[in-house]
């Protein structure tokens, strides 16, 4: 069910969330957190609320979505739309849109529908705050979830988040190379036991889940790390060895090539926005290897 409720005030849409969720039957003590999605336009509004709808299958929460309406408005006014039932997943979607001085107040408009007792997230899934945990969004939060992919310089955007750092802070780019890392650490773990002495991180220019992968390496070895542009690939260089991890960049398999030994094949799909999400919702405490592999970038040599 979708409601829409223009021109508004919050006393008016939080009376409409308790009588809807009175005729529904639904209940918010099931609820586990409250999520704030903070887009800069309308260009990835639904795409954010339908990650957010599959990702409260794992974790029932609020959905609380602000988004500015027209800026230049002389007038403060707020426009609402509930969704719930099966517009919703697991949710309740409040989806707020701030035109005129109100969207200079994001906060304040936000904090009446926080459920009590629970920790907030906020997500920017385009552009984010330069420092999020000083954002007043950010500073509603315990883990506060950006995403360089979307923003207008996706590599500028990732390297910016270090002098942003605050524990609580996550990048969808790092969750998105979970398994990616996975792989390359078991394949690790496999004699010769030998240090990596090099690596090469290549792929689309435009991904910066590659730059924060090849910052991680940087952090974890001693060698060079070297970032290129062309296909999608990891390789890992030992003194008697050479570890290849590759994929095609819209396959969903990946090849591990080893020196001398045959080729392994292993799930790899590209991980969608919705998975990515679940996962950060699932960890609410610091990252604190995240943290080290955004400091690794500036090791990185861009070839």
């Amino acid at each position: 069910m979708i409601v829409d409720l223009p021109d508004s005030t919050t006393d008016v849409i939080n009376k409409k969330i308790v009588a809807l969720r009175e005729e529904g039957g639904a209940i918010t003590l099931g609820r586990v957190l409250t999520l704030v999605i903070a887009p800069d336009t309308e260009a990835l509004l639904e795409e954010s609320i339908e990650a957010a709808n599959a990702a409260s299958r794992e974790h029932p929460c609020r959905v609380i979505v602000v988004t500015p309406g027209d800026r230049l408005a002389g007038d403060a006014r707020l426009d609402a739309q509930l969704r719930v039932g099966r517009d919703a997943g697991a949710n309740e979607v409040v989806v707020l849109r701030l035109s005129g001085p109100l969207a200079r107040h994001a906060s304040s408009v936000v904090t009446p529908f926080l459920l009590p007792d629970t920790p907030v997230v906020t997500w920017w899934p385009d552009v984010a705050p330069p420092v999020p945990a000083e954002d007043p969004l950010g500073k509603l939060a315990i883990r506060r979830i950006t995403d360089a992919t979307n923003g207008p310089d996706p590599l500028e955007a990732i390297k910016s988040r270090l002098d942003g750092y605050t524990s609580g802070d996550t990048d969808l780019a790092w969750s998105r190379i979970t398994y990616w890392r996975a792989l390359l650490t078991a394949a690790l773990d496999q004699a010769p036991h030998e240090p990596v002495t090099s690596a090469l991180v290549s792929g689309l220019k435009t991904e910066p889940a590659l730059d924060i992968l090849a910052g991680w390496l940087a952090s974890r070895i001693d060698g060079q790390v070297r970032r290129a542009v062309g296909d999608l690939k990891v390789e890992l260089v030992r003194s008697s060895e050479t570890i290849t991890l590759s994929r095609p960049q819209d396959g969903i398999t990946a090849t591990i090539t080893r020196t001398a030994k045959p080729d392994t094949l292993v799930p790899l799909a590209r991980r969608e926005t919705r998975e990515c999400l679940a996962e950060d919702m699932r960890r609410l405490d610091p990252d604190e290897i995240y943290h080290e592999a955004l400091g690794g970038i500036d090791k990185v040599i861009y070839v």
